[in-house]
C-alpha cells in the first residue's frame, strides 16, 4: 500500500493491532514477518470452513516450531478464533500477531480471556514523521494520511469509496446497528461535532434518532476506531461543574468526507481539524514514548477559557493549545496563561501553521506544527 515506514515495535509477544481499514496493518505485517504463517479471513472460503469448525484452525498450524509467529488478519470477523489462540499459545508457545479493524466484537468474545498473554497496539493514520519530507499539512487537513489515500492519485474518490464501505461492511457487522439508515443520518451530524464537546440531546435531534440509540451509536464510533472521545481535566483541589467530554475524529480526510467536503478547508473547519491531527499525533506515540498517563482538555468556568490538551505524566502538567493561524499574537496565548495557576505545570506550547520557533516573556513556547510533531515523535516534548 505504501513505502513508508510506520513507527510500531514488534513486540516480544503475541498482541492485538487495531486500527481502521487502510490504515495499512497487512502491509506492516507483511514486512514485519515475513516469514510468519498468514490467515486472513477476508479469503471467504477459509472464513467459512473456519466458522463451521474453529478446530481446523489448530490444525492447520500443527507443524509450526514454538516460537513462530502467525498473523490472522481480520480477526473480528470470527472472535471464537480466540479460544484457539489463547490454547496455542499456552500449550505450542506459538506467537499471534492479531490484526482488526473493530474492538467490539473482540472485547464482547475474549479479549480478556487474553488478557497478559496477548498485547494492544493501534495503528494509527501517518504521521508528519512518518511522511518525512512527503509531510504537507494542507494536504493532511484536506484528505487525511491514511496509506490508501495519500498514495491515491484520486484521493477525492477514495475517501469516499472509504466512508461508503464503512458503511455497507464494518456498520453492518455491528450487531447494534441494525438501523443503518439512522446510522447514516448519524453519521454526518457526528461529523460536525468534531472538536466540540459531546451534546447527546441535540445529535439525537439533529439525526432524527433516540438519545439512546446515539449513544450506542458513539460507542460503535469509538470501537471501529474513528473517533476518540477526550474528557474534561478534572482538579482535585476544587469542586467544578462536570463538563461533557470532547468528540475527535481520528483522521481529517475521513471526517471531510463523511460531511461530503473535498475542496480546500474552510476557515471555520480548520481549528478542529488541526486539532484532530496533534491528538493522533499525540496517542499514536503515546505509549512507546510515554507521553502521559492521562490526556484531556482543560476549561476555565469562570475566565471562560480552554486549553486543547492537558498531558499529565506523575505530578507533571504540559498543557499544548492549537491554533489553525499563521500569523502569531499575544491574544493566542489567554488559556496557557491561566493554566500556569494549576501546580505542576512543567510547559505550555502553542502549536500553530507559521514557520517561527520562539518563547514569549512569560515563558509560553510558540512551535511550528511541524516542529511539535517532530517533538513528539522523538520523545522530546517535555522538558
Amino acid at each position: 500500500m505504501s513505502n513508508y515506514a510506520r513507527f510500531l515495535r514488534i513486540p516480544e509477544q503475541s498482541f492485538f493491532l487495531l486500527g481502521l481499514r487502510g490504515v495499512g496493518k497487512s502491509t506492516w505485517a507483511e514486512g514485519a514477518f515475513p516469514d510468519a504463517s498468514r490467515l486472513d479471513l477476508l479469503d471467504q472460503r477459509l472464513y467459512q470452513d473456519l466458522l463451521a469448525d474453529p478446530s481446523l484452525f489448530a490444525q492447520s498450524l500443527g507443524r509450526l516450531a514454538p516460537g513462530t509467529w502467525v498473523v490472522v488478519d481480520e480477526v473480528q470477523r470470527l472472535p471464537a478464533l480466540l479460544n484457539e489462540v489463547h490454547r496455542l499459545i499456552e500449550t505450542r508457545r506459538l506467537r499471534f500477531a492479531l490484526l482488526g479493524s473493530s474492538a467490539r466484537k473482540l472485547r464482547a468474545a475474549g479479549v480478556n480471556l487474553l488478557a497478559g498473554r496477548a498485547l494492544l497496539r493501534t495503528m494509527f493514520p501517518l504521521t508528519a514523521s512518518e511522511l518525512g519530507d512527503d509531510f504537507e499539512l494542507e494536504r493532511v487537513l484536506r484528505y487525511g494520511s491514511l496509506p490508501l489515500v495519500w498514495t491515491s492519485a484520486a484521493p477525492r474518490e477514495v475517501l469516499e469509496a472509504w466512508v461508503l464501505l464503512y458503511l455497507q461492511e464494518e456498520i453492518r457487522a455491528e450487531a447494534a446497528a441494525r438501523n443503518l439508515p439512522g446510522f447514516a443520518r448519524f453519521l454526518p451530524v457526528a461529523a460536525l461535532m468534531n472538536g466540540q464537546a459531546v451534546n447527546v440531546s441535540g445529535i439525537a435531534r439533529d439525526a432524527g434518532v433516540a438519545r439512546t440509540t446515539v449513544q450506542g451509536y458513539l460507542e460503535i464510533l469509538e470501537d471501529t476506531l474513528l473517533v476518540h472521545r477526550l474528557p474534561a481535566y478534572e482538579s482535585r483541589l476544587r469542586v467544578r461543574e462536570r463538563r461533557a467530554p470532547k468528540l475527535y475524529w481520528v483522521d481529517p480526510g475521513i471526517v471531510r468526507a463523511v460531511k461530503r467536503r473535498f475542496a480546500e478547508p474552510a476557515a471555520e473547519e480548520r481549528g478542529a481539524l488541526i486539532e484532530s491531527w496533534v491528538l493522533t499525533t499525540l496517542r499514536t506515540y503515546a505509549g512507546h514514548r510515554e507521553l502521559f498517563d492521562s490526556l484531556s482538555f482543560w476549561a476555565s468556568h469562570q475566565r471562560k477559557s480552554e486549553v486543547d490538551f492537558l498531558l499529565q505524566r506523575g505530578d507533571e502538567l504540559l498543557g499544548v493549545e492549537v491554533k489553525a493561524t499563521d500569523r502569531y499574537h499575544t491574544g493566542l496565548l489567554k488559556g496557557l496563561r491561566l493554566l500556569d495557576a494549576l501546580p505542576g505545570v512543567a510547559r505550555r506550547i502553542l502549536v500553530y501553521t507559521g514557520d517561527r520557533l520562539f518563547r514569549s516573556a512569560d515563558g509560553i513556547e510558540i512551535w511550528p506544527a511541524r516542529h511539535f510533531a517532530e517533538r513528539v515523535a522523538d520523545g522530546s516534548l517535555w522538558p
